[in-house]
């Protein structure tokens, strides 16, 4: 029994992780020799994923940056917030550096009896009948175009601007984020010295993030910027998860809007699921075989299609705001963010996602 996984990111290395942790031999097929670490990314993850990571992935509590607590602000209540997160009992989310992730998998599976790293510059000559299951989490090869292309799209016409910005050491364990007339802006503590920005905005690919952090900056001093990166911002919910035993995964299942934070979230997700139904298979002495991505569709594609379109409907919602006079909808949310049982729905829905 071997499965095969097409790339070398993150989703791919966790994995290719949690498969050979089950003893189940792996062959990664890297798009490129030599990996690059994106140094400006961050990922925050929820509890409820950690826990599931640390216990079936990989321990990575020594790389967290724990949040207690989230604010949000509108531009049209000038400052005013208008919804507040946090609990007593747990930390709300963590922060983690992509690169500092991708390096510890790399290393733990490098020098794993399970694991396998193989360079194929082309899987059009790759031998399907050698692997149980072949998982794509490239959305670059010729599996993809042409199997997993057709996809429900919307692209926003935004791009998202990230970096991560050194200051003077400070208590910093609240994330915040304003609704800007021009997007979503987030500042997510990393560190005591270090916090991520992300802020994207509507049909400007260049700007100048430096300005226009010092505009909605209200903490950080002796800040010293990194140079931006940014990306071009869409969402996408794949049509087909499966072509044979061919099961697509991560990105290309849905790309969603990075105003929640819950990307990578949706993906450890579906590990999760991924991984339940292997060992089920195992269990009961069964082969591992196309019936899984059978059953993996039919459990995640209706979850994370209905997820990704409420992420959709929060950045519309606060898109609407943006293009009137008034501030009608911002007080609105406030009202709500006052009812405890909504609060908490809310904050059940960013840990577990729509199982909760």
């Amino acid at each position: 029994m071997k499965l095969g996984i097409l790339g070398n990111g993150l989703t791919s290395l966790s994995l290719a992780k949690s498969l050979v942790n089950k003893g189940i031999f792996v062959d990664i097929f890297l798009d490129q020799k030599n990996l690059d670490f994106n140094k400006k990314r961050t990922i925050g993850l929820s509890k409820k994923n950690i826990d599931f990571f640390n216990r079936e992935i990989l321990n990575i509590e020594k790389f967290l940056w724990n949040i207690n607590k989230i604010e949000i602000y509108s531009e049209n209540l000038k400052g005013e917030k208008i919804l507040n997160f946090e609990n007593d009992n747990y930390d709300l989310f963590s922060m983690i550096k992509n690169f500092q992730l991708q390096k510890e998998l790399l290393s733990k599976l490098t020098i794993n009896k399970f694991c396998n790293f193989k360079k194929k510059k082309n899987y059009e000559n790759l031998n399907l009948k050698e692997y149980s299951l072949i998982i794509n989490c490239d959305s670059r090869n010729q599996i993809t175009k042409k199997f997993f292309y057709k996809n429900l799209i919307k692209k926003y016409n935004s791009f998202a601007h990230t970096t991560i910005i050194k200051h003077k050491k400070i208590k910093n364990n609240v994330a915040c984020q304003i609704f800007t007339r021009k997007g979503p802006l987030a500042f997510l503590p990393l560190s005591e010295t270090e916090t991520s920005i992300v802020y994207s905005v509507k049909g400007e690919k260049n700007i100048d993030l430096k300005k226009l952090f010092e505009k909605y900056n209200f903490k950080y001093e002796s800040v010293l910027f990194e140079k931006p990166a940014s990306f071009e911002l869409k969402s996408t919910n794949l049509r087909s998860y499966y072509h044979n035993n061919i099961l697509a995964f991560g990105d290309l299942l849905h790309r969603i809007h990075p105003l929640a934070g819950q990307g990578f979230n949706m993906t450890i997700r579906d590990i999760n699921i991924l991984c339940e139904l292997i060992n089920c298979r195992i269990d009961n002495g069964l082969e591992l075989d196309k019936s899984i991505c059978i059953d993996f569709e039919k459990k995640t594609k209706h979850k994370n299609y209905l997820f990704s379109r409420g992420i959709d409907y929060v950045y519309e919602f606060f898109n609407l705001e943006s293009k009137m006079d008034n501030n009608i909808l911002s007080k609105s949310i406030q009202v709500i963010g006052k009812n405890k049982f909504l609060n908490k729905s809310f904050e059940k829905i960013a840990n577990n996602g729509l199982d909760f």
